[in-house]
């Protein structure tokens, strides 16, 4: 009741409510510092403390001060103005070291709150120290130490809630504890305070300038309290910038500007979940692969793909309509997104889709038509859940790509068991070296001016315990697609060279190479351990690689083919003529060897281009003296136009079909003394020719 009796008699009204509006505001602003200093670390935590300091100290002062100017003592009164400025400076560092003493994560933070009460103690007394009344000051000392007490428990209070949080609304809770500790302890030391006047001392500040004074305070404490909301909103703007920055980088794709993996897979989750409580909604997956992509990487550089896909992403922006989304999932991969009733809508978007990835790509001078594979699965009926959704366009992706007469391929059961058989096959690829399935079949290769054996390349057979004969055309990309490759190719290399060393007729053998070999192992390396183990010299190996194999990675793969023709082992290049950058593969490597795509050979007879071709190539090994060897002769009017042209080798099945190796020694003795008798008149064909 005293204090209460002190506020109401002994004080201007105003004045308190203008030292409340001061209090609260400046408590609002600190507490919100104090928070930001929190979540900084460093220079910047120091920044934002200072800044708390700063709000707190002079709001603290500035409520004293405003507080001390409403009270009524009754006689006059004035202000040193030294020991004024000692109580801000007191107020501004005593909090500064509470706040920072809190913010240390080692230390309880209510520590800190206990330094802050004590340093609005100091700057309180200080600043009554600093108050001149013309009247006898008398003290209480139980409301002096009831002011302490409440200062220090409430400040404490206040900041232990303002770092641990307990509450939803411990922030507020905060900031009013911390009000109830600067007003509390100034109220309760004024009511410690008894004035008798002194009537012989009449002089003093005039009242109106007291007033004047509070309302200069508040302004000066309002616009300092204001500058540290501004830097709060600021830096809050700032982060919030920030958090926007990165949230769009953590939902789009930086190249294109598309959603990428993730949007997509939060915006089918949701369509999902719509399309279960709608019975009539159906929501369909689109996957999308770019064909010729590729082949735009290789030909125009990554910059051109990077364009590409920035065309292809604006394209399928701009057709995107209600109901539809489209994303980049990686690569010159795509998605979209159909939410639809009718089944015409879907087929709709299909149809723009496809229209618009089938139009040509104009990069700079440059134009080609990448096209695309299109697979659909649609929800609930091609699957029960995202994963699986996925997962099905993505078979009838594959199904469309593996399939040249349509870009569109809508999902169907059976893709799911072509899939389990393909993963089955993968699997007991494996294991097929382990149990002995793999096996070596050889072709004969033939000198086209005499007929003579010049070597033999071995081809890989798999003979499977249940299907059978599996052809290479089907476990091939399985083996590079799960990596088994590199121990087959291993095996391969080292049981076709075990067995050629133990023929006695010194005929070369040739072994393919996949282009996973060249990217995964030290190849080099393995060859020359093979050749060391087998005894087999490298003049008689001789390995094959596609200009696909050189394409993928050409400073890696020619550095590798310098490593092992260092060995002494002859290179040639396999299926030549149907790449892209043919002469400049033969002019960027030595190659012993080029091997004539068969397809050139299976048009010869009724194809004068085909011809014109195998001509040119047979022209461009003479001139950079390299033997060309001529695949899929077939029938002997082709070996005929091979002699006229003037080609060095043959292979195919009109001069020998590929067989084990038990069977290779005694056809070669037969097929060499035919030769013996045949010459004269092959002879007299090629003369006729």
């Amino acid at each position: 009741m005293r204090v209460i009796s002190c506020i109401a008699t002994e004080h201007n009204l105003w004045l308190v409510l203008l030292a409340a509006l001061m209090c609260v505001t400046g408590c609002w602003v600190t507490i919100g510092l104090f928070d930001r200093a929190r979540k900084t670390a460093g220079v910047q935590m120091r920044g934002w403390l200072f800044l708390t300091a700063v709000a707190a100290g002079s709001s603290i002062w500035c409520t004293h001060f405003i507080a001390m100017l409403a009270y009524e003592p009754g006689a006059p009164i004035t202000f040193d103005p030294v020991l004024t400025m000692v109580s801000l400076v007191i107020a501004i560092a005593g909090t500064g070291a509470g706040f920072t003493l809190a913010s240390d994560k080692r230390l309880v933070p209510e520590w800190g709150g206990c330094v802050v009460g004590l340093a609005i103690s100091a700057m309180h007394y200080t600043g009554m120290m600093a108050y001149h009344v013309a009247g006898i000051v008398e003290w209480d000392g139980s409301y002096v130490a009831a002011s302490l007490v409440i200062s220090a428990a409430f400040s404490a209070v206040a900041v232990g809630h303002a770092v641990r949080r307990p509450y939803r609304w411990s922030h507020y809770l905060a900031i009013g504890l911390l009000v109830l500790a600067i007003v509390g302890l100034h109220f309760t030391a004024m009511a410690a305070v008894a004035v008798t006047p002194l009537s012989f001392i009449s002089t003093g500040t005039n009242p109106d300038i007291l007033v004047a004074m509070a309302v200069a305070v508040a302004v000066v404490g309002l616009i300092v309290a204001a500058t540290g909301f501004a830097s709060y909103l600021i830096d809050e703007r700032g982060r919030l910038e920030s958090f926007e920055r990165l949230q769009h980088l953590a939902l789009n794709d930086a190249l294109t500007g598309l959603p990428n993996r993730v949007s997509f897979n939060d915006r089918l989750d949701h369509e999902i979940d719509r399309a279960c409580e709608g019975e009539d909604t159906m929501t369909a997956v689109i996957v999308i692969d770019l064909d010729r992509f590729k082949e735009i990487n290789d030909l125009r550089g990554h910059a051109a793909g990077d364009q590409a896909l920035k065309i292809v992403a604006r394209r399928l922006s701009k057709l995107i309509g209600e109901g539809e989304f489209v994303a980049r999932l990686g690569g010159d991969e795509f998605a979209a997104i159909k939410r639809f009733k009718d089944q015409k809508d879907l087929l709709g978007l299909v149809s723009r889709l496809e229209k618009s990835l089938f139009e040509p790509l104009r990069l700079d001078d440059f134009e080609i038509a990448a096209g695309a594979s299109i697979g659909v699965a649609v929800y609930p009926r091609d699957g029960a859940d995202r994963e699986r959704l996925v997962s099905n366009a993505d078979l009838a992706m594959y199904r469309a790509k593996n399939d040249v007469t349509r870009a569109v391929c809508f999902y169907e059961s059976a893709m799911d068991e072509t899939a389990r058989a393909r993963r089955a096959l993968a699997t007991d690829l494996r294991q097929a070296i382990d149990r002995g399935e793999l096996s070596l079949h050889y072709q004969v290769q033939t000198s086209v001016p005499t007929g003579a054996t010049c070597g033999y390349e071995a081809l890989l057979r798999w003979t499977h315990p249940v299907h059978g004969m599996i052809p290479p055309a089907e476990f091939i990309p399985i083996a590079e697609e799960n990596g088994s490759i590199m121990a087959i190719g291993e095996w391969v290399l080292r049981t076709a060279c075990r067995q050629a060393a133990s023929w006695d007729n010194g005929h070369k053998i040739a072994v393919n190479l996949s282009p996973v070999q060249f990217a995964h192992a030290d190849l080099a390396k393995l060859v020359h351990q093979i050749l060391v183990e087998t005894g087999l010299s490298p003049k008689r190996l001789e390995l094959e690689l596609t200009e696909s194999t050189i394409v993928a990675d050409k400073v890696r793969t020619l550095h590798v083919l310098r490593q092992i023709k260092a060995l002494g082992v002859t290179i040639a290049i396999d299926d030549f003529g149907t790449g892209y950058s043919s002469l400049d593969t033969l002019r960027s490597f030595p190659f012993d060897k080029i091997k004539l795509d068969r397809s050139f050979m299976a048009d010869v007879e009724r194809s004068p281009q085909a011809k014109a071709i195998i001509r040119a190539v047979l022209t461009l090994g003479r001139s950079l003296d390299i033997p060309v060897l001529a695949e899929g002769v077939e029938t002997h009017v082709q070996l005929t136009i091979l002699q006229v042209e003037g080609c060095n080798e043959a292979q195919g099945y009109f001069l020998g079909r590929p067989k084990p190796i038990d069977q290779i020694t005694g056809d070669a003795d037969v097929r060499n003394d035919q030769l013996v008798a045949e010459e004269p008149a092959r002879m007299r064909l090629s003369r006729q020719a």
